[in-house]
């Protein structure tokens, strides 16, 4: 299965000049808890999570409309392809321990975002529609349990704690 299945296709994004505020409104307008960061060109060349917003104005003690989106995002960031498997995309996921990765083309344009949310559905739709699963459901709690790995912390830490 190919991520271009499953991935959202209208994805709405912000510029890392934009306020927080913004990418904040995005989130509530839009029901998302993360916004892809472009340029001018709608290259990817960041992201923004509703933690990120609420973690800077914690620890910068700001109005979000007085702190730039540049600020708060991740710079690097992990995308994949419309062509790339699910597999693939649910490896990377595993590996960034991340939740959403932005979709881009050959030349890096935002074209879509796949979220794990959006692996986890369409297993759960395929189980209970046609019985046969392309998404393994061993697969999707290997995933979770990878992303939701602490940070800094490895498979074995984790396994003595």
């Amino acid at each position: 299965m190919k991520v271009e299945e499953l991935m959202t296709r209208d994805v709405r994004a912000c510029g890392r000049y934009d306020s927080l505020n913004s990418a904040a409104h995005i989130m509530w307008e839009h029901d998302c808890g993360c916004v892809p960061v472009v340029d001018a060109e709608r290259h990817v060349v960041g992201v923004v999570t509703d933690r990120d917003v609420c973690m800077a104005a914690y620890t910068q003690g700001q109005p979000l409309a007085a702190m730039l989106v540049n600020a708060a995002m991740a710079k690097d960031v992990a995308t994949c392809t419309p062509e790339d498997s699910v597999a693939g995309a649910e490896a990377i996921m595993k590996a960034r321990q991340v939740r959403r990765l932005p979709v881009v083309d050959a030349a890096g344009r935002l074209v879509g975002l796949l979220s794990f949310n959006d692996i986890a559905r369409h297993a759960a739709r395929e189980r209970k529609t046609r019985g046969k699963r392309a998404i393994a459901a061993d697969e999707i709690v290997h995933t979770l349990g990878a992303i939701c790995e602490p940070a800094g912390t490895t498979s074995r830490q984790a396994t003595a704690a």
